[in-house]
């Protein structure tokens, strides 16, 4: 599992309740999941507190995205069906017709580390560098 290092991630956000990384298979440049620490299958199962959490950092990740990727939306996206852990889909956007998975292909590892990279930059700037981990790993 990424979150337990037995698979390496690229990490833009860490705290207590959840973590973020980059997917290997973005839509757009600087997509992450938003993943809770605990393993809840379902976004639905999740407890209230879990959920606000994920959302709330959902959003202020998507915020650095639309900063950071010049993008004049962000997007949430959960499905869920590709692994049994709840996560969110978090990525800049320009449009709704490019919001679905058959976008997603697999990107180089240095393109994903650079949009990691543009990304928890602006995390910093917006003041989040408490919860911005080494980006290999926690």
């Amino acid at each position: 599992m990424i979150i337990d290092g037995q698979i390496p991630g690229t990490f833009v956000w860490a705290d207590e309740v959840c973590v973020a990384f980059s997917t290997i298979e973005p839509i757009a440049a600087g997509h992450v999941l938003v993943v809770p620490r605990e393993e809840i299958e379902q976004y639905s199962d999740l407890p209230d507190d879990v959920a606000a959490h994920l959302a709330i950092v959902s959003a202020r990740i998507g915020r650095a995205q639309r900063v950071a990727f010049d993008a004049p939306r962000s997007a949430l996206l959960v499905a869920g069906f590709e692994v049994p852990h709840t996560h969110i889909h978090v990525l800049p956007a320009w449009g709704e017709e490019h919001l679905s998975f058959a976008y997603a292909k697999a990107a180089p590892a240095e393109e994903i580390r650079a949009a990691a990279e543009k990304l928890r930059a602006q995390l910093f700037a917006d003041g989040w560098e408490a919860n911005v981990p080494p980006i290999d790993g926690l």
